[in-house]
């Protein structure tokens, strides 16, 4: 069966509002949401490649879809993202392996180049410091690129989970409209991006544990400017959107 192709807004995501949203959606349960929300965190960076980063995210965006509609929400909602773990796993893994494809060979070339320019200078009666501080000149450089290419791919994947679970789609079929709909957003995304980054900051200077208390912040903004882009989908009116069934004979 073939997907309906799925609108969404240009320009539509206000950072600001985005985390006041996203505070006002979870305050009234907040320890919850700082309990799944660990949990979270702790399961999915146990396995290699976040093999199960992807349902617990899941769990989380379903928490999140189940409390802005109004649905009683337990701690147990957060694994309700196992009922989505192939399409969550297709995801991470084409979010988490081209980002490892970059950084393995950039970190090899470094220590190539920087052991080859040392091994060059050993046999010199007056060794110069300028091959090696070319190296990591150099370096420095291709680092930013990287980083700049890793923050590209991010905010592309901003809102693979929740079409996931809100809209049930593939996992490339998700990350395939999460960065149509993320580049039409791009800037407001990389503004709310660094204002969650400043939040996440903020608790890293309370000892890191304070981390944990703003993260549900972060992520309850992603679900308010994921309705802001996508709208707050309800699955009735899709079942009203579908053609009758055929008719019966007796």
């Amino acid at each position: 069966m073939t997907t309906p192709p799925i609108s969404f807004r240009r320009n539509a995501v206000e950072p600001v509002e985005c985390i006041k949203a996203g505070w006002a959606l979870i305050k009234d349960q907040y320890w919850l949401f700082v309990g799944m929300t660990l949990i979270a965190f702790l399961i999915g960076q146990a396995v290699p490649l976040g093999i199960l980063l992807g349902p617990m995210m899941s769990g989380l965006y379903i928490a999140f879809l189940k409390k802005r509609r109004g649905e009683p929400i337990e701690f147990g909602t957060v694994f309700k993202g196992f009922d989505y773990f192939g399409p969550s796993l297709i995801a991470t893994l084409l979010h988490v392996v081209p980002i490892l494809a970059i950084v393995i060979p950039a970190y090899f070339l470094f220590y190539v180049g920087l052991i080859l320019s040392m091994a060059a200078q050993a046999g010199r009666e007056e060794p110069s410091a300028a091959p090696v501080l070319g190296v990591f000149v150099m370096f420095g450089l291709f680092i930013l690129v990287i980083i700049a290419i890793i923050l590209i791919i991010s905010i592309g994947f901003t809102f693979s989970y929740p079409l996931i679970v809100d809209r049930k789609l593939a996992g490339f079929d998700a990350v395939k409209v999460s960065f149509k709909a993320a580049m039409a957003n791009f800037w407001r995304l990389f503004g709310m991006l660094v204002l969650t980054g400043l939040l996440n900051l903020g608790g890293v200077l309370l000892c890191y544990v304070g981390v944990f208390l703003v993260l549900p912040i972060g992520y309850a903004a992603i679900q308010a400017a994921y309705e802001q882009v996508f709208g707050l989908y309800n699955p009735e009116d899709a079942m009203s959107n579908l053609p009758p069934p055929p008719p019966t004979f007796n």
